[in-house]
């Protein structure tokens, strides 16, 4: 049986799949719609990353029995389209939180200490700017965590214990959650008044587009900074921009986009106070081999006719 992977993931995932016995089929390495639907037709199943699988690719995969989405969230599939066509839909849930968190720390330690425009300046031979330009300690600032899932509730541990900050959350769905001692649960409006730094940790797709748009800039303090580690779309980077030109908010941090990848000449790219990274929240080493084995495992599964561990109900 054929295994589609377009783009590529760890070779450990790829091994396992091979020693199964199953050939590793790349097709052209290209992910516009054209290219999945000519090489998705004799394929039994997909490794999905970036690459966008809507109703019609779904439809030209006619052999297809399993999307593995190679990764945490899935609003780059259409899991009721594959679901009415009989393809079993998986993700890998629990191996992307320790790397994201991580990342989210880094990136708010760097906007805090200001080393993006310190180390640019120092290029510049101007040595002496950091005399004028003062970073910040992040001890006893507050973290504002909008989505308390298993991302979220890493990076407040690592926030509170590690860096003596005080973390409030705002849970959009909080039934069954469970909130620790160091986290103090707020409504949202309360949570972007009263923080210094705010992390979204939230799903993508409609219910969450422009989560955070100008209404909810404009209460923000105007020190604070914003983090996007979790989708696209979920910050209106337009507004987002105009509010960091108008010095609404100090800045920010966005990992993920809209579109991705961006257009360079977008505004948000011309700001001095912002971070911009290429989608790299859980681009480590370690969490890419975790990743690709966890879902090669369910890929195996469904193809041997079992139930996969980590299928996406909707």
């Amino acid at each position: 049986m054929k295994i589609y992977i377009p783009e590529p993931i760890a070779e450990a995932g790829e091994k396992y799949l091979e020693f199964q016995g199953y050939e590793i089929f790349r097709g052209s390495g290209q992910t516009d719609r054209e290219s999945l639907i000519r090489d998705i037709a004799e394929c039994d199943a997909m490794i999905l990353r970036t690459a966008k699988m809507d109703e019609e690719v779904l439809e030209d995969g006619k052999k297809l029995r399993i999307v593995a989405r190679h990764g945490a969230g899935y609003d780059n599939l259409d899991v009721k389209a594959a679901k009415e066509r009989g393809i079993i839909t998986t993700y890998s849930p629990d191996t992307t939180a320790l790397s994201v968190a991580e990342m989210t720390i880094t990136l708010l330690l760097m906007l805090a200490k200001k080393v993006k425009r310190m180390e640019t300046e120092l290029r510049k031979d101007n040595f002496s700017y950091k005399f004028s330009h003062k970073g910040m300690d992040v001890s006893g600032k507050t973290l504002g965590i909008i989505g308390l899932g298993k991302i979220g509730k890493m990076v407040a541990k690592k926030a509170a214990i590690g860096l003596d900050m005080k973390v409030i959350s705002y849970i959009p769905r909080p039934e069954g959650k469970e909130i620790s001692e160091y986290v103090k649960a707020v409504p949202l409006e309360q949570l972007l008044k009263e923080s210094d730094f705010i992390s979204l940790h939230v799903p993508g797709g409609a219910k969450n587009q422009n989560l955070i748009g100008k209404k909810e800039l404009e209460q923000m303090k105007e020190s604070a900074f914003l983090l996007n580690l979790s989708r696209g779309g979920v910050v209106n980077e337009s507004e987002f921009a105009e509010a960091v030109r108008k010095k609404q908010i100090a800045g920010g941090a966005l990992d993920v986009f809209a579109k991705e990848p961006p257009e360079i000449t977008d505004d948000i790219f011309k700001l001095e106070n912002v971070i911009l990274t290429p989608h790299i929240g859980s681009n480590t080493e370690e969490c890419m081999e975790k990743i690709a084995m966890d879902v090669a495992k369910d890929v195996d599964l469904v193809l041997s006719g079992e139930d996969p561990r980590h299928p996406i109900r909707q």
